[in-house]
């Protein structure tokens, strides 16, 4: 079920082989070995390069029209493969099948958008203070772009950024995550049946520092787009400046979730246990510092806790099975590190607190109550099924504590109050802020944080914007 999985350049795939470096692909339920995963060499991003520039001649020529038919093609294959692509990302990953099957299942409404929104790619006349000069602005491929997703939602994160480049017109090298690869994998395949042209997506793994210096010093590359932490970001960010090239960058969040006295407390915590423990807390927007009222705040913990406990950990494949194990050991040894800096600094374990002792990356849901502010889990993004609970007694000051920090992706608030409501919406500083529930992420509208979490936006009318150069044209008409 689990193969080798190659480099894709140039529409072909390069297997391991021989002494060429490779890396084992481990499952992490159960540690054991899943396959070999093929990493590049200098000559192997050379040849991507060439691949990519030499498609980008032709790609960029093509009608709207013809790029919309990939997209819908990538998207009716997806359709018909979910099965068999979210057993490979659980293997990989270690997500339940069940989530991994609704990534892939949504996440082919990304290549239908944007097939529908590149045909929406309009230009413009300017009325000119000459009449015998017509002015136009129309909207230009930037040129070969380069990719950098994460393991965490490794479909989700890919599809984004293949359709916006290829519906824009540009050409894409991506370099994905070497823990999931599968998935990745996959869609490369899927737009090669698609009838995209060979060239036109490339994708390559290998050592991220020296594959991204590489591919963005290279002057064939004028787009860079990532998804992952804060401090590669920055590094990648200043290392694009340099060049002057476009940049758009998904970083890391911390969010925050206020819960007002007038919420319905149960619904809340319904809301937030699935939000919080859906990929073993190891998404980008999962609420992860929570500020409940002290008025109902027992009340909430009792909710919480009860929830939480029905929360079933196990192998993804294991269809009862709600909550897997992590994607490697490292983040293991990072979340004990936070919860342990947290009771050291005063905080109250209620519930979990550490690893399951059985084989893979299993860490129990948990929750701490009374964190004090200056504790690393309130300053840090923990990326995992953890969850630090505070009391609060007014809005307009836990407003100003939540946005204390440098993150600023999403945030999230639950009030029965309109009043209260109005202020959240204003008041919270993110990228991104639901209120109510828990609602994003959508083809439709836009992805993206501020401040230290990044800029640039992925999905809604947006979504093309960073992959095309605007262009004025100036023309005399006549004598």
């Amino acid at each position: 079920m689990y193969k080798d999985i190659g480099l894709f350049i140039d529409g072909e795939w390069l297997y391991p082989e021989g002494d060429k470096a490779c890396l084992d692909i481990i499952n992490p339920s159960t540690h054991q070995t899943l396959g070999r995963l093929a990493c590049a060499d200098q000559d192997d991003l050379d040849r991507a390069l060439h691949a990519a520039t030499q498609a980008f001649a032709q790609w960029k020529t093509s009608s709207a029209e013809e790029r919309s038919k990939v997209l819908y093609e990538a998207y009716r294959i997806i359709l018909s493969e979910v099965e068999s692509i979210a057993a490979l990302m659980t293997l990989d990953q270690g997500k339940p099948l069940a989530e991994a099957m609704a990534e892939v299942r949504f996440c082919a409404e990304h290549a239908k958008w944007h097939a529908e929104e590149c045909k929406r790619v309009y230009g413009r006349l300017v009325p000119a203070r000459n009449p015998k000069v017509r002015q136009s602005v129309v909207k230009r491929p930037v040129g070969v772009c380069c990719a950098f997703t994460p393991w965490n939602f490794p479909f989700n994160q890919a599809i984004r950024k293949i359709c916006a480049a290829l519906g824009a017109g540009c050409t894409l090298i991506l370099k994905g995550p070497e823990e999931a690869p599968a998935a990745v994998a996959a869609l490369a395949d899927i737009f090669q049946r698609a009838g995209l042209p060979d060239g036109c997506l490339n994708l390559v793994w290998g050592n991220p520092e020296q594959i991204s210096n590489y591919l963005i010093n290279s002057e064939k590359v004028a787009k860079v787009s990532f998804t992952g932490s804060i401090a590669v970001g920055k590094k990648l960010a200043a290392l694009a400046g340099a060049k002057m090239k476009r940049v758009s960058m998904e970083l890391g969040g911390h969010a925050a979730v206020i819960v007002c006295a007038s919420s319905d407390l149960d619904k809340v915590c319904s809301v937030l246990v699935d939000a919080k423990f859906r990929n073993a807390g190891q998404i980008c927007i999962s609420p992860s510092r929570f500020f409940v009222h002290e008025s109902v705040i027992d009340e909430f913990m009792t909710a919480l806790v009860a929830k939480t406990r029905q929360v079933r950990v196990g192998d993804g494949m294991d269809p009862d099975t709600r909550m897997g194990p992590l994607c490697n050991a490292r983040q293991v040894e990072r979340l004990q590190a936070l919860v342990d800096d947290s009771l050291a600094s005063g905080a109250s374990l209620v519930m979990g607190g550490g690893r399951i002792d059985r084989p893979g990356n299993y860490f129990q849901p948990t929750v701490l109550a009374n964190v004090p502010s200056t504790a690393r889990l309130m300053q840090e993004e923990p990326f995992g099924p953890v969850i630090p609970v505070v009391a609060f007694d007014d809005l307009d000051t836990v407003i100003g504590v939540a946005n204390a920090l440098p993150y600023g992706l999403a945030a999230y608030g639950f009030s029965e109050d309109r009043i209260e409501c109005a202020k959240l919406a204003e008041g919270l500083e993110a990228g991104m802020i639901s209120i109510n529930h828990y609602g994003l992420g959508m083809p439709e509208t836009p992805f993206g944080g501020i401040k230290d979490s990044g800029y640039g936006s992925e999905g809604g009318a947006e979504t093309y914007d960073s992959y095309l150069s605007t262009v004025l044209i100036s023309e005399m008409t006549r004598p």
